[in-house]
């Protein structure tokens, strides 16, 4: 009956201005909609809130007021039930629905009343089942509500008034239900919200607020207010912690491997029983067995486990993948019924308007399932991040050695940031794998329908795209690679040049070196430049490719058959579909690509993963005694032949046992075999109680001094002190800036040897064990040190009396004071004993002995001398430290090495709170007092860079494009908006030619016009897109060209203050970004703006009522982008500050795993990598949410946009017509994804154009004097003489320094040479400096030969002079470039040069002779040829004026001897100033120059000068030259 009636009543419904729907049908179906949803539902609910209990809530108001309402409905729906039966039973007798309907209502109310109460037991705060059911309710019942006043109305008095008031009564509970659903119950009772400081409130967040995200808005509000800092992060939820994540992997991945253990076969029976018992099996049988092993190995796969720890949480995401999948297909059909409602006449308007309602509802339900979706996949996507860093830390805690030998340090590292992070990117996408194929067939099925079998052409030009897309992007790829290489060469390059800044000044070199750099970077720009290119191609074909692929078919479809009309419905109903088609044709590719990369990932991790561990039970821990060793036979890879062999030792209880023997033999491995590291091959290994161990490479961790010697235990002040004392560590914390509360960098940076060697030795005493491995710890101190240490901390009277010892060592003067010596040769005991015992064997001891004990006699010597000198340098300087740059020289190149290490791109802000920490502070008392609150205020002066960039930067980027060609490329933009306007209009009148059936005559025009529309619609893409980059690759030349420049040009001062790594970060990080991240940015955005206006101006042209809603939705627009780019720009620096820490944490961690596993602190260093991933994704996870929160509110938006079309569509009905409705709703279909991305891309362009801004600030930094001045230009063959005259000559290093030198006069004849003696910070190399103006006069002046060299250009007076400057500087390149970068000289002369430098044999022998090629720093010569290549340099200018800085330390007296004798010869008649360190070259000089404290002391000849008995007679006394 009911098929009859509905289709009976289709006109009812239909064509009549009220329509109204059947009464069974009322009464039917939208009855049971919310009924059947309910009891569907049910069963999974249930067990649901079985599995997850929360604590149960108490019995609010509200939830009373919930339970009433339910129990209400119930009687209400049963009292319509007892009605009909009392009709029954008056004889009315009604159809059966109205027996079903009411009774199936009531149970359901009854249902509904006990989830409700359900739900509060189990502790649900708020209920998205309930909260459905109750929309769902509300929906169905409005038409019957509409009816019932309908009909109402038309009888003019109520038939059925019973039923008419229950009705209504239903209705308003069910209303108020809703309202109440809405709302959240208080949390439930003992639950553990309390201790967590800032909770993340998405745990108690209501069902309405989970879905749009509400509940970030609290965030996005603060960040928007202020920077976010990391304070106001949200906790982690519990569940997506490292401690849930990674034990959850882990449980799957030991289930795999124990799996893969258990399959492997069993081995075959042999009548031989192998191994042990009986005879050994034939080699042949052997061979069968490996095979067999061989040939079934289960690999534990990493796969299945990590599908089973994360792939039911995953398949939630991908079903509302497919639902969403279905959704996007509803609105072409109701695109289409919206064309075809225009075209008929007399049809009712509210058809029309519930069209409109309807688009907006599905697209709005589209784009709240879509991003439930992708929150899914990317909290999976961060959890498998968590989990696979968590396992790789805690693998390479536990690796054996020869595992730890197969990938480096670096190689592991990666395993952590790369391959765990292209796991993350691929869980986002992978859906797509069987979405995209979903959603092409679906759209291909719904075009078959529309167009027939001509879609098939259309297809086959996407098809076509594929491939010539791919081979654009492999082309890209091998681009990049090559890029790559240029960029490394580049910034290798200008590391050299910053850290040789001083002599490429000194040398006025700096032209050559900028040419280097340059023709490195236009080859970068070249490649560059091709990428363009592509890129402007593969730009084209995504843009025409929607386009091409509509021409096809619909050129198809009308030639094919004459009776083809194509009208507005089809046309833009397939457009539509072509457009969603779009997508996943882009993405399967990417997708593609991706999953090879991750599958690339997914072996390496896996056999990581599944490497060999250590045995735990390796050594007895347990067993009585002491340290014990029988028979032990170790090796340190199976498969390696054994170091140690039959090693028997015992060591009694608190005795100390030295251990010494040849380089090689063992010592360290049999340390390694007594903390377990080694493979045991057989024997027994028992070690009593704690261990501490001190290993030969010193392993300092990046902490503070006292973090270090600490190592995890309670600080305890006294016995701290004590510590230091023995470790003779008090003397250098008085040196170091912040005393034991200094940061030491990564690998003890700035410690000295000897220094990491005496923290690693305090760490061991102050764990207090039982039992001490010390490999050789005093071989890295200076000998006197050695000797305090051996006293005060090893030996019989040490603070170690009373435990056991064990040391190596090859200090022979501390054996006789041990209780036992064991001697090893090549990994055998030789010999064991008392010193006396083993000396009267005259064995291997003796021989050992007789070899050192020559050295070591010569080392007691310098003991008793070292006395005088501590062992830093620094200790004794550094009042001075300030003004003296010689020694400001050592920190300095220390804070460099520091900021190399953290130039690697990662975040400039993360690391050089650090550096500033260590060049900064000096003043050790007060630092106590300032330490907490300064090291917060460097950290901001860092981030300064927040809040909105300046319009003035842009700008700044525009004129380096340049301003016309700026407009030019805004106009081909508008130009290619106006093509596909133009071509989508034409589109529109075509189809209305349907409808006036004047199809036939104009095809061909038809055609033709659309398809040269859009071709040219395609090629202004292509012109636009390649002049953007064109523009953009110019700028970068341009600011990289005024960056290098003013680099060259800067004063030394600038370098001296200036941690290199900030300088090397312009060049690499925001180069790149200016490079290629800025262009990308740029392109997007322009593409996604002018897509956006052309839909509004469309939209307007056809409606232009349209006009009034853009305000408000303009407004609404702009206000959430300004929340969103402010929150998530900072969200962005926390995560990236926060990542490297990880990484640099690991590293060290794989470095220093002995020594963890040694004091047995591994949990605690996985409890630190925990800490330290979840940090960074406690930054990480607001930031997948506010991009979730910015597309739910952005699409909003886009979906009002198409309400309003259509709206308006229908309004305007009379007057349109149906081409004109499908082009703007069509258009505003699309809007959205342009809209989100103008968003995220302007914020991408905010984050970026920074770099601009940072580049800029390095252009512009103060310059010294100029180069060359034209009119002062001294005479080509000047200096003639070599005078030199210093008149009341004041200089000093900065601005608001003192003076360093104080009005010096002196006057030098053209020949002398001059000695210039002084302590250290007198002013000596100041006075080399000033001649070369690296620091200009602050008073007088010093002329050359007449010429004042305060007035010529900078390269005419260096070129002009000579320096061998103390520590020698070398390039990478050529012999030949070191020596001679300009080419000025010809190869005889270079020949000649390097044989008065006696390098000339050197450098025949080698194969390459002038070409050989010189490592960074000139690492592949030793110390002494860099110095000779310096003198060669000195001997090719062979200036007038030579000025020569000794090294400091004797580099080795042969070659100073060599040098000095060289330049006797060969300067003979040059002016020569020597800075000398050691008295004996200037003895037989002109005159010697006395300095003291700035100015002249003494000035003579050195025989009057020791006549005199002043300071210089003293210091020759020192030396021992006079008596």
């Amino acid at each position: 009956t009911i098929g009859g009636r509905l289709s009976g009543s289709s006109n009812q419904t239909l064509h009549t201005d009220r329509p109204d729907l059947p009464d069974c049908f009322q009464l039917s179906v939208l009855s049971w909609l919310p009924c059947i949803y309910l009891w569907v539902v049910f069963p999974i609910y249930l067990f649901y809130l079985k599995r997850n209990n929360r604590g149960y809530i108490m019995m609010s108001i509200m939830n009373r007021f919930k339970t009433v309402f339910g129990l209400l409905l119930w009687i209400v729906c049963w009292t319509d039930l007892f009605y009909t039966f009392h009709e029954l039973r008056q004889g009315h007798t009604q159809p059966p629905i109205y027996f079903v309907t009411p009774l199936v209502l009531g149970m359901t109310m009854l249902l509904a009343t006990f989830l409700i109460q359900f739900e509060r037991l189990r502790g649900v705060q708020s209920s998205g089942v309930l909260f459905i059911f109750w929309f769902l309710s509300v929906l169905c019942s409005i038409v019957p509500f509409r009816s019932k006043i309908l009909q109402a109305s038309k009888e003019s008095e109520v038939t059925d008034k019973l039923r008419f008031t229950t009705f209504y009564f239903y209705f308003a509970l069910v209303v108020c239900e809703l309202v109440l659903c809405c709302f959240n119950e208080k949390p439930p009772l003992f639950s553990n919200v309390v201790t967590d400081p800032n909770p993340c409130p998405e745990t108690t967040a209501g069902f309405l607020s989970t879905i749009t995200f509400w509940w970030f808005t609290r965030m996005a509000i603060k960040g928007y207010r202020m920077p976010l800092e990391a304070k106001d992060l949200w906790s982690m939820n519990p569940r997506d912690s490292s401690k849930v994540m990674v034990p959850k992997l882990l449980k799957e991945w030991e289930k795999e491997q124990s799996k893969a253990v258990y399959s492997k076969p069993p081995p075959k029976t042999t009548n031989h029983i192998v191994g042990e018992g009986g005879g050994e099996s034939s080699p042949e049988e052997a061979e069968v067995l490996l095979s067999n092993q061989k040939a079934a190995p289960h690999q534990p796969s990493f796969l299945r486990a990590l599908i089973k720890a994360f792939g039911p949480y995953f398949l939630i995401g991908s079903a509302y993948k497919v639902l969403q999948d279905v959704i996007t297909f509803v609105n072409p059909q109701l695109l289409r019924m919206l064309i075809s409602f225009t075209k008929q006449k007399g049809v009712p308007d509210w058809w029309g308007y519930s069209l409109a309602f309807l688009m907006f509802f599905t697209a709005f339900l589209q784009t709240l399932i879509l991003h439930r979706h992708f929150q899914y996949c990317f909290v999976t996507g961060m959890n498998v991040r968590t989990a696979i860093i968590g396992a790789i830390y805690r693998k390479a805690l536990v690796i054996t050695n020869a595992a730890k030998r197969s990938s480096t340090v670096g190689e592991v590292v990666n395993l952590m940031s790369v391959d765990a992070q292209r796991f993350m990117d691929l869980t986002t996408f992978l859906n797509m794998l069987w979405s995209a194929p979903l959603q092409i067939v679906l759209a291909l099925y719904f075009l078959w329908q529309n167009l027939g079998p001509s879609v098939l052409a259309g297809v086959a030009v996407m098809v076509m795209l594929i491939p010539f897309n791919a081979v654009i992007a492999m082309k890209t790829r091998a681009y990049q690679v090559e890029q790559m290489q240029y960029k490394d060469a580049r910034i290798k390059l200008m590391n050299e040049i910053l850290n040789g800044i001083k002599v490429l000044k000194l040398y006025a070199w700096e032209n050559s070196f900028k040419e280097k750099v340059l023709t490195i970077r236009q080859k970068e720009l070249n490649v560059l430049r091709k990428t363009a290119y592509l890129g402007a191609l593969s730009t084209m074909a995504w843009t025409s490719a929607p386009f091409l692929v509509a021409l096809t078919t619909f050129a198809v479809y009308v030639t094919v058959d004459e009776n083809n009309v194509l009208d507005a419905e089809k046309a833009f109903v397939s457009l539509s579909l072509f457009n969603i088609l779009r997508f996943p044709l882009n993405m399967l590719p990417q997708v593609i690509s991706s999953m090879v990369q991750a599958s690339v990932s997914l072996k390496r991790i896996q056999s990581f993963l599944s490497h060999d561990e250590l045995d735990p039970h390796a050594v007895e821990r347990k067993n009585t005694g002491t340290v014990a060793v029988i028979n032990g036979k170790f090796t340190w890879a199976k498969e390696d032949p054994a170091v140690l062999h039959n090693i028997n030792v015992m060591v009694p209880q608190g005795s100390l046992l030295a251990v010494v023997g040849h380089v090689g033999c063992g010592k360290s491995s049999l340390i390694s075999a007594l903390l377990g590291e080694m493979e045991k091959l057989e024997g027994d290994v028992s070690v009593r109680g704690s261990v501490a161990y001190v290993p030969q490479q010193a392993w300092i961790q990046n902490a503070t001094l006292r973090d270090n010697i600490l190592f995890g235990k309670p600080y305890n002040e006294q016995k701290y002190t004590c510590v230091l004392e023995a470790c003779a560590l008090t003397p250098d914390l008085e040196v170091l800036p912040g005393g034991d509360m200094t940061e030491i960098g990564e690998k003890g940076i700035n410690l000295s040897g000897g220094q990491r060697q005496r923290v690693s030795l305090a760490r061991a005493l102050y764990s207090d064990t039982d039992v001490y491995l010390l490999d050789d710890p005093l071989s890295a101190v200076d000998a006197h040190v050695a000797k305090h240490i051996f006293d005060n901390l090893i030996g019989p009277e040490g603070l170690l009396k009373g435990k056991t010892r064990i040391l190596v060592t090859h200090g022979i003067s501390f054996l006789p004071q041990v209780d036992n010596i064991m001697v090893m040769v090549e990994g055998r005991v030789s010999e064991m004993g008392s010193y006396q015992e083993l000396l009267s064997q005259n064995g291997a001891f003796a021989e050992f002995l007789r070899n050192y004990s020559l050295e070591d006699i010569i080392e007691e010597d310098e003991a008793t001398d070292g006395e005088l000198f501590p062992e830093d340098a620094l200790s004794n300087h550094t009042d001075m430290a300030d003004n003296e740059p010689a020694i400001n020289e050592a920190k300095r190149n220390f804070i460099r090495q520091i900021s190399i290490l953290s130039a690697d791109g990662e975040n400039p802000k993360s690391r050089s709170v650090r550096r500033h920490g260590c060049s900064q502070r000096k003043h050790s008392e007060q630092q106590e007092k300032h330490k907490p609150h300064e090291k917060q205020k460097l950290i901001q002066a860092e981030t300064a860079e927040t809040g909105r960039v300046k319009a003035k930067v842009y700008l700044e980027y525009i004129k380096a494009v340049g301003p016309l060609l700026s407009v030019f490329i805004c106009f081909l933009y508008g130009c290619q908006s106006a093509a596909s306007i133009g071509a989508n209009i034409w589109l529109s009148q075509w189809t209305n030619d349907a409808s006036n059936n004047q199809t036939q005559e104009n095809v061909h025009m038809r055609v033709g016009v659309y398809a040269a529309l859009g071709i040219a619609q395609g090629i202004l893409v292509m012109i636009s897109s390649f002049t953007l980059a064109m523009g953009n690759i110019g700028a970068a030349k341009k600011l990289h060209n005024n960056l290098l420049v003013n680099k060259l040009h800067t004063p030394q001062s600038f370098f001296d203050t200036t941690p290199i790594g900030r300088i090397i970060n312009r060049f690499s990080k925001d180069i790149y970004i200016i490079d290629e991240a800025l262009p990308a940015t740029v392109l997007m955005l322009l593409g996604t703006v002018f897509v956006s206006l052309s839909t509004i101006i469309v939209i307007i042209s056809s409606t232009p009522i349209f006009a009034v809603v853009i305000a408000p939705l303009a407004f609404i627009y702009i206000f959430v982008q300004r929340f969103y780019v402010a929150t998530s720009r900072q969200l962005k620096r926390l995560e990236s500050v926060s990542r490297s820490p990880i990484y640099s944490h690991f590293s060290e961690t794989v470095t220093g795993c002995s020594v963890i596993r040694a004091y047995g602190r591994h949990s605690a260093f996985i409890l630190m990598s925990d800490m330290k991933v979840d940090d960074n994704q406690k930054s990480y996870y607001p930031g997948i949410v506010s991009n979730r929160w910015l597309g739910v509110r952005i699409e909003f938006i886009g979906n009002c946009i198409v309400l309003f079309a259509a709206l308006f569509a229908v309004t305007g009905k009379e007057n349109l017509n149906p081409g004109l409705v499908g082009l703007s709703v069509s258009y505003a279909l699309q809007v959205t994804m342009s809209l989100n991305w103008m968003v995220r891309m302007s914020s991408d362009l905010e984050n970026n154009i920074v770099a601009v801004e940072r580049v800029k600030e390095y252009s512009e930094t103060k310059t010294e004097a100029p180069w060359e001045v034209e009119d002062k230009k001294p005479p080509p063959e000047w200096p003639m003489e070599g005078n030199v005259e210093f008149h009341d000559y004041s200089v000093r290093y900065r601005e608001g320094l003192d003076l360093v030198l104080k009005r010096l006069t002196l006057n030098v004849k053209g020949g002398e040479k001059i000695g210039i003696v002084g302590r250290t910070g007198a002013g000596k190399s100041s006075m080399t400096l000033c001649l070369f103006r690296l620091l200009e006069a602050a008073a007088g002046e010093i002329t050359v030969d007449e010429v004042k060299i305060a007035e010529i250009g900078l390269h005419d007076l260096r070129s002009k002079l000579t320096i061998i400057p103390q520590e020698p500087v070398l390039f990478s390149g050529t012999l030949r470039m070191n020596l001679d970068p300009f080419e000025r000289y010809s190869d005889e002369e270079v020949w000649k040069a390097l044989e008065h430098s006696h390098l000339q044999k050197f450098v025949s022998n080698q194969p390459a002779k002038l070409e050989l090629e010189c490592a960074e720093g000139g690492e592949n010569l030793s110390v002494g040829q860099r110095q000779l290549v310096c003198l060669a340099r000195a001997l090719l200018r062979k200036t007038r004026i030579l000025i020569l800085d000794e090294a400091t330390a004797a580099i080795d007296l042969e070659t100073d001897d060599l040098i000095q004798s060289t330049i006797r010869t060969q300067f003979e008649d040059c002016t020569v100033f020597t800075i000398a360190h050691r008295l004996n070259t200037i003895m037989d000089y002109t005159r010697v120059l006395v300095l003291d404290k700035g100015q002249i002391a003494e000035f003579d000849t050195p025989t009057n000068l020791i006549s005199q008995r002043g300071i210089f007679y003293s210091m020759a006394k020192d030396a021992g030259l006079t008596q």
